[in-house]
């Protein structure tokens, strides 16, 4: 006998509730799992000073990779901040991808450029590289003048010229911490078997910024980036902390990541065209390069800070956001073949799988059980008892998991040191489960739609800058 739409209904509301309750829960592991590491962690370089490495070891030479596209307002500044980096030998490759602002002007200007003969021998095809500019001031600058291609194709252009072994990729409107090579090249030196390490990204609205270098940490004043802030913590403090105690990071941000430049060669270069380039490189780094060496790692280490621009409007953000869900989900389905992988060990078992039902998957579940929730209640489907009960570990979850977050943050990284500081993340950590979590799951639900029907395009981000030389 086939059932009738009550019982259909009433059946996928308790595989709803059972999805969320194993989701949280998942997440409660990851926290805890994180806390364990992260303190072994502060424990570890409590007693460990960075620059000794060089003088006992050979320090690992980086070329650090910009792409820029339409990032005048803030391009200046940024070089500058990765021209005040604390490190023994890096170079800075500034790739601008095509921009049709005044980018390159401001470059050309600022660093009094002068053009130079580029090699066109490259390993990666990329989109033609027009120009490449030195300048006689900064003999460890390069920039370079390309067809636009996308971030992915201007990484490559940029892996192409570069000469160090180790390579860092940098978003063209961000800042990093001075110590931040330093720190992240750690991992390469202690562990043959490490090909990428990824680093912890902040936001930078609000912080007093002044030639390329954060001078004091603030919380935003509009309250859509205050929510943020609070995502960011959630996702770096304990999240890819957790997945880097089982070796199974799907991601490390291009925001700011680090990379054997021979391995990046390995598996042919960053994916052009991709939308999320950062994700996708990464599980192909494991997927590609385990095979020869089961052992292959990629790491992640928490205090290399990387400050970045948040979008301070609704429509940004949601641009952001669907972009961010189409690649989790390009990505995933790119190298479906790790899912319950045993090759792959708890990468195929866990960390791949996890990505997959509950980061892919999540914003359409959870979105069906607000729609499911609301029309059972409505029409007396199921109990009053069933809807707080679904209430309750949607919400009182997401409370616990953040508030823990923010917890764990001012026991290690301690960013935001005022207590109105902390104040304000543990009432953030509350309201969020009322309005903006609902409305950046729809968000998501919707890019999913999308990518199924075939529409891959996301729209553009609009930067102020980060700079606060005038204010």
């Amino acid at each position: 006998m086939m059932p009738n739409l009550h019982e259909i209904i009433y059946i996928l509301n308790y595989v709803i509730l059972i999805y969320v309750f194993l989701l949280m829960t998942t997440y409660l592991i990851l926290a805890f799992s994180s806390y364990k590491k992260l303190k072994e962690y502060y424990r570890y370089i409590e007693f460990h000073d960075e620059e000794k490495i060089f003088e006992l070891r050979n320090h690992v030479p980086i070329s650090i990779i910009a792409p820029a596209y339409n990032e005048g307002t803030g391009i200046v500044d940024s070089v500058k901040s990765l021209l005040q980096l604390e490190y023994p030998e890096f170079q800075i490759i500034v790739v601008n991808d095509g921009s049709t602002d005044d980018t390159l002007v401001r470059l050309i200007h600022y660093f009094n450029l002068s053009q130079i003969f580029f090699n066109s021998e490259l390993k990666i095809e990329t989109k033609e590289v027009i120009t490449a500019y030195a300048s006689a001031e900064y003999k460890n600058l390069i920039v370079i003048n390309k067809r636009n291609g996308g971030k992915a194709d201007a990484l490559n252009a940029g892996v192409n010229i570069a000469k160090h072994p180790l390579i860092a990729t940098v978003d063209a409107d961000s800042i990093l911490e001075r110590d931040c090579l330093l720190k992240i090249v750690t991992p390469f030196i202690e562990d043959e078997d490490v090909v990428a390490v990824g680093g912890t990204i902040r936001i930078a609205n609000g912080c007093k910024i002044r030639s390329g270098h954060v001078e004091s940490v603030n919380l935003p004043k509009p309250w859509l980036v205050k929510f943020q802030v609070l995502e960011y913590i959630r996702a770096f403090i304990f999240g890819r902390s957790g997945f880097d105690t089982i070796n199974s990071l799907l991601i490390i941000s291009g925001a700011f990541s680090c990379f054997k430049k021979e391995s990046v060669f390995e598996v042919g270069g960053f994916k052009a065209g991709s939308i999320g380039e950062d994700m996708e490189i990464t599980i192909r780094l494991h997927r590609e390069l385990r095979k020869e060496n089961p052992k292959t790692r990629i790491a992640f280490i928490p205090d290399p800070v990387c400050w970045t621009e948040a979008p301070e409007s609704i429509k940004v953000l949601k641009s952001q956001r669907i972009r961010w869900q189409k690649g989790t989900i390009e990505s995933l389905l790119s190298h479906k073949k790790l899912l319950f992988n045993p090759k792959y060990k708890l990468l195929g078992l866990l960390g791949y799988p996890y990505f997959f039902f509950f980061e892919m998957l999540g914003p359409v579940v959870e979105f069906a059980g607000y729609v499911l929730i609301i029309l059972s209640f409505l029409f007396n489907w199921v109990s009053s008892y069933f809807a707080i009960v679904f209430f309750i570990l949607l919400v009182l979850y997401g409370i616990i998991i953040s508030t823990f977050s923010v917890l764990l943050e001012e026991l290690t990284h301690s960013k935001y040191p005022k207590l109105s500081h902390l104040i304000q993340l543990f009432f953030i950590a509350i309201i969020e489960n009322f309005g903006y979590r609902q409305m950046t799951v729809f968000w998501r639900f919707w890019a999913t739609v999308e990518y199924v029907i075939g529409k891959r395009s996301w729209g553009k981000m609009k930067k102020k800058g980060l700079s606060n030389e005038d204010e």
